[in-house]
């Protein structure tokens, strides 16, 4: 024999009942509004010295993700290049980077902290390797750089790391053969000018500002790589992330008189860790490739960020929240 309910029970259910329609609700309305809340909170971007291509790149970008997703908070942290970039993403004290794809490559190879939980939103632009002398000067090679005087980036940069190997291609010991001085694109312009170096190497997007202020105080001169790319590619796998390429002649106006300069080219990626929120991710990689036009206008090795070719990000795996977002892009 079947008994009614007692009424308060029949009114909990009833509550019960109307509490489960509610949240259903909310999902729906939440799924058709495109999902969870937008992200936000504080979001630190490691990007590289004042006057190179990462800096720039990264407060453009921080314009754009204002808009796309007013609620968080981008800051911007300094660097020393590609390698102190991914020590601070791994220790924690920034949530996205950029770096070069040998330098992740020689990251992971030595096993350094946090290396295998590396991973990426999008391959960038290329970088372009860049050796910078004064205009009359009689060095046409890297292989004439002999007891010189020459610019090899910061310790813990990128540009450090392909100068060691550049100049191993050369036939030349980075200790013994040249005066190495550790500086960056922020100090090496100067030094030049003032005739305190003889040269320096720069590894940065075309064209990069404070190579073209430079060449409007002081003329320079670019001296070809291409004859290392082949002793370059011997060295192994290390040195697989590079490729010939081509500084087209109107990369420095000032500089290369019409005429273009055979270089060696990396590419770069935009690098996070594995446990970073995806939604975050997808939404960080969303505004990047959108922004291209805008940030290439300012910059313009940006306008070599292409959805097509953004997912090419090998040594590194993508994070699943820049995954949603290619796959979500798919026609």
């Amino acid at each position: 024999m079947v008994t009614a309910l007692p009424r308060i029970g029949c009114r909990a259910l009833r509550a019960a009942i109307a509490a489960l329609i509610a949240l259903g609700l909310l999902l729906w309305w939440l799924l058709s509004m495109g999902g969870a809340p937008s992200p936000g909170g504080r979001v630190t971007l490691a990007t590289g010295v004042p006057t190179g291509v990462y800096a720039r790149y990264g407060e453009l970008l921080k314009q754009d993700l204002s808009s796309d997703m007013p609620g968080v908070d981008l800051r911007l942290t300094r660097s020393e290049g590609s390698i102190d970039n991914l020590r601070q993403l791994t220790s924690g004290r920034a949530e996205f980077t950029i770096a070069t794809a040998d330098a992740v490559a020689t990251y992971q190879m030595q096993g350094e902290p946090g290396a295998d939980r590396l991973r990426a939103c999008a391959r960038l632009y290329d970088d372009y390797l860049q050796l910078v002398v004064p205009k009359g000067s009689t060095v046409r090679s890297a292989k004439e750089l002999r007891g010189l005087r020459v610019g090899v980036g910061t310790d813990g940069s990128g540009v450090q790391l392909i100068t060691r190997r550049l100049l191993e291609a050369a036939g030349l010991d980075f200790d013994r053969d040249v005066e190495p001085v550790r500086a960056g694109i922020d100090r090496m312009p100067g030094l030049l000018e003032h005739g305190r170096l003889d040269a320096f190497f720069w590894s940065g997007g075309l064209p990069t500002g404070a190579l073209q202020q430079l060449a409007k105080r002081f003329p320079v001169r670019l001296v070809q790589l291409g004859d290392l790319v082949e002793p370059l590619h011997r060295q192994g796998e290390r040195t697989r992330y590079y490729r010939a390429a081509v500084m087209p002649a109107d990369a420095y106006p000032r500089v290369q008189d019409g005429q273009a300069v055979k270089t060696i080219a990396v590419a770069n990626l935009l690098v996070t860790m594995d446990g970073e929120d995806a939604a975050l991710t997808e939404g960080v990689t969303r505004a990047l490739i959108r922004s291209r036009d805008g940030i290439g206008r300012a910059v313009h090795a940006a306008q070599k960020v292409d959805l097509r070719t953004a997912v090419f990000t090998d040594p590194l795996a993508l994070h699943e929240g820049a995954r949603r977002y290619y796959v979500s892009e798919k026609p």
